[in-house]
């Protein structure tokens, strides 16, 4: 059991290649919302960061400590919070790199809810059909509802749809019961601590 007094970890990851674009901003309002609704220890890791790190390495073994950290942030989280633009039809190369060096086993039962940006609506479904599908491999807990947004949702790199961000507070409340649930209920031996 985990000690139900301390605040919940969350981890975002934001899968953009650059440093100011619209999905670490959809990843920020996100994790601000849960931040919001209960006591909350909350990281934003971007793939642009730490890109340069890991791009090269075919081991984890090979990666910087800044990203190993990373690393043992994403598999010590509570609340998982996964995001990438849509990158010819899937997520990025650099986001999918980053979680080919998590443990295989390190995310059993995690919860992640999912989250992407792309140009216009009709990219919504990489949240089924490759988000989905990733998290699966890692027997994670993908949360019923995710968030897309798309290029008109975003004014100089900011969020500014009421729509989007009544869908992140949705997302986020309807997902917090299995957050909470399932961070009393993860094995401790799955659990590092910050």
């Amino acid at each position: 059991m985990t000690d139900a007094a301390r605040p919940l970890r969350v981890v975002g990851v934001s899968g953009s290649l650059h440093a100011r674009s619209r999905t670490p901003a959809l990843v920020r309002a996100t994790l601000d919302e849960v931040a919001a609704r209960v006591d909350a220890q909350t990281e934003l890791i971007e793939v642009a960061a730490l890109g340069p790190s890991f791009a090269g390495a075919l081991r984890r073994d090979d990666v910087a400590p800044e990203v190993e950290l990373a690393l043992q942030r994403i598999e010590s989280a509570d609340l998982l919070v996964a995001g990438s633009p849509v990158y010819r039809a899937s997520f990025t190369g650099l986001f999918k790199h980053l979680f080919d060096f998590v443990g295989q086993y390190e995310l059993v039962g995690t919860p992640v809810l999912l989250a992407a940006t792309g140009g216009g609506e009709r990219h919504a479904l990489i949240l089924e059909h490759q988000l989905r599908p990733l998290f699966g491999f890692f027997q994670a807990l993908t949360l019923p509802m995710g968030v897309y947004a798309s290029d008109g949702d975003f004014e100089a790199r900011e969020l500014v749809s009421a729509d989007v961000r009544r869908r992140v507070a949705q997302a986020v409340g309807r997902s917090l019961p299995l957050i909470e649930q399932s961070a009393r209920l993860r094995p401790s031996e799955y659990v590092a601590t910050w």
